[in-house]
């Protein structure tokens, strides 16, 4: 099983993260992702938050996470000046304190951007201010390490931080270094111009000022990293702002220009009235054509009393007149079919998740069982014989019951024309249930079965509870499908994700006689892509008519695969949502080899919330998986 950075992922939050990053940036494809640092990258569209936050209290991770979000969406995206930002940074490169003074830079500028946002935003104060106790007691902590083990300039940075963010004029620092409390005396008059600076030269302007009242002091570069500069691949930007970058209007593609012969052209001097409210015409339809010009020539030609075109104009007129039908074929809507095609094409592609664009289904088929498979088979049948009896018999039980169960006289259903119990009775029964035929199960299941390499020593003992999954719903005639799934690392290619799907039992064979030794066929593989998996299961169930469905997922821990890290643990959770949406129950069955932990078991709640069962050691299988066989059958009398 892999874990990112060895912590699992909450989903819930991570797609309140993911949802608040793309409405304040306004920004619909802005990924959010955890990474070292917040930054904000709108080459690769990506707005981070910093991984301090893992460690700590729920409370202080959901203020740290919102924050890096707020500072970066609201903050760096519109209120940071790019070209200060590149200028500081080329400096920057140039000198020997380079990764102190970096994130110099990045916290000065956070805190100027912090102010504006409270300023514009009143509801984040409460936010800020948790971050804000938290850092607090952070960088102290540090502090104190920092001075037991020599780091001068780490320790300077962090009582720079506690110097800025003190609610007192005078703060102490016990057992910080003489040398330190007087060099960050000197360097007051530049932190406190901190709250004075306008915009992103002034902090630039402040962040060398202390760098070069550094330089004398024969310092070392820090060796601890607490921030990163706020705006990922700053160099490729123009514009002032990000903001202005993605409002940017691009050239004509071509520069040339064309000279015209004035009396030769062809002038017709007519005039169009502009739209004015006191005009409005509000008994008909009125049209506005918009568009951008990309492609063209420049000429000489002059409108009367025109200016010349420039390359960004939009050619903008209203026009009046009375719709008719035309004579001609009309083509109006070829455009608009295009587009159709486009979002269907789009929708086509990630039908399976946008994470999982590049993965391809392949099915592989089972082969005619062997004689060691169909002997293995028999035994792991009279293995699990015993719940099987058990389970038919209170299954039986229950079929029984409900076909001699009452009904008239009951007190739910249909209404009863003898309604004088109701004056008579003081729990009049007036209700009864019209004779049907009693039909037995109304469900269809689809299991679907981890292959990934982390099975190794599990699949043997797996296999026992999947052979009375088998058992259990052929011999009450339940149409069921058992599926293996891994994604193949050793072929995996850029835009090319093979996912194999070893198809053991279909709905079209799941009652033939033979095939239940099929199931010793299932081996473990490479890695596992759950999140895909899920939607293709999702899909065949879906298309069944049975009223009730289930899909069961027997898996040891975190999804795995090619380019599926910390994202595949979000996008199996969706997986999950997406089934449950279309009236698919998804139970997910955690296979451990021993006590399971609490990391453990929280990731599996941040994927199948609730409907999880946590089996500690995999021999014991069938004891936690009959109940729920059980609990599920009865659910759908």
């Amino acid at each position: 099983m892999y874990r990112f950075h060895h912590n699992t992922i909450d989903t819930d939050l991570f797609r309140q993260l993911q949802d608040l990053a793309a409405v304040l940036s306004g920004i619909p494809d802005l990924k959010f992702i955890y990474r070292f640092g917040s930054y904000i990258d709108l080459v690769d569209r990506e707005v981070t938050a910093s991984r301090t936050w893992d460690t700590a209290k729920r409370e202080y991770q959901v203020a740290g996470l919102k924050t890096d979000i707020y500072l970066r969406t609201i903050g760096s995206l519109f209120y940071t000046d790019v070209q200060a930002m590149q200028q500081y940074v080329e400096t920057l490169s140039g000198l020997s304190l380079s990764k102190f003074g970096g994130q110099l830079f990045a916290l000065l500028e956070d805190i100027r951007l912090e102010e504006r946002i409270k300023q514009e935003r009143p509801g984040t104060k409460e936010a800020f201010s948790i971050r804000k106790s938290y850092l607090k007691h952070q960088f102290d902590n540090d502090r104190a390490a920092h001075v037991t083990r020599g780091l001068a300039l780490d320790e300077l940075f962090c009582l720079i931080y506690l110097r800025i963010q003190s609610d007192v004029a005078e703060p102490s620092f016990p057992r910080a270094t003489f040398k330190q409390l007087e060099q960050l005396e000197k360097l007051a008059p530049y932190l406190f111009a901190v709250f004075e600076a306008k915009n992103t030269r002034d902090i630039a302007r402040i962040s060398l000022d202390i760098l070069k009242e550094l330089s004398a002091n024969n310092y070392i570069d820090m060796l601890h990293d607490y921030f990163v500069l706020p705006i990922s691949h700053v160099d490729a930007f123009s514009k002032n702002t990000l903001f202005d970058e993605l409002t940017r209007t691009d050239p004509l593609e071509n520069d040339d220009k064309e000279e015209l012969d004035e009396d030769k052209n062809e002038y017709i001097d007519e005039t169009f009235s502009t739209w004015h409210r006191e005009n409005e015409n509000s008994n008909r339809k009125q049209t506005f054509l918009q568009f951008e010009l990309e492609v063209g020539t420049k000429t000489n030609m002059k409108g009367s009393g025109a200016r010349e075109t420039e390359d960004g104009d939009q050619a903008m007129g209203t026009i009046q007149g009375a719709s008719g039908q035309t004579k001609n074929k009309d083509y109006s809507d070829l455009e608009s079919l295009d587009k159709q095609e486009n979002k269907q094409g789009k929708r086509d592609q990630d039908k399976y998740g946008e994470e999982n664009k590049d993965a391809v289904k392949l099915i592989k088929r089972t082969v005619t069982p062997t004689e060691s498979e169909l002997s293995l088979y028999d035994k792991y049948v009279d293995d699990v014989e015993p719940y099987k009896r058990k389970l038919a018999n209170i299954l039986k039980k229950a079929l029984e019951h409900k076909q001699n169960a009452p009904r008239k006289d009951i007190m739910a259903g249909r209404l009863s024309r003898k309604l004088l119990p109701i004056f008579l009775d003081e729990k009049p029964r007036i209700f009864y249930k019209k004779n049907e035929e009693a039909k037995e199960f109304d469900a269809a299941f689809t299991l679907l079965v981890d292959c990934s390499a982390s099975m190794y020593g599990k699949m043997e003992e797996t296999k026992r509870g999947i052979v009375l999954f088998h058992e259990v719903l052929k011999a009450f005639h339940i149409p069921h499908s058992i599926i293996g799934f891994w994604e193949d690392a050793m072929e995996v290619k850029e835009h090319y994700q093979p996912n194999y799907f070893h198809v053991i039992h279909s709905f079209a064979d799941s009652f033939y006689a033979f095939n239940g030794p099929k199931i010793m066929q299932l081996e473990p593989q490479e890695d596992n892509r759950d999140g895909f998996s899920i939607r293709v299961a999702t899909e065949e169930l879906a298309a069944r008519r049975e009223k009730n469905k289930f899909l069961l997922v027997f898996s040891d821990g975190e999804p795995a695969a090619a380019n599926y890290n910390q994202n595949g643990i979000v996008d199996t959770n969706l997986a999950v949502i997406e089934a449950r949406k279309q009236r698919i129950e998804v139970i997910g069955t955690f296979l451990a080899d021993g006590e399971i932990d609490e990391l453990e078991d929280q990731l599996m709640q941040n994927i199948y919330g609730r409907e999880r069962i946590l089996v500690p050691n995999v021999a014991e299988l069938p004891n936690h998986f009959a109940p729920l066989i059980k609990k599920l059958l009865l659910k759908t009398l």
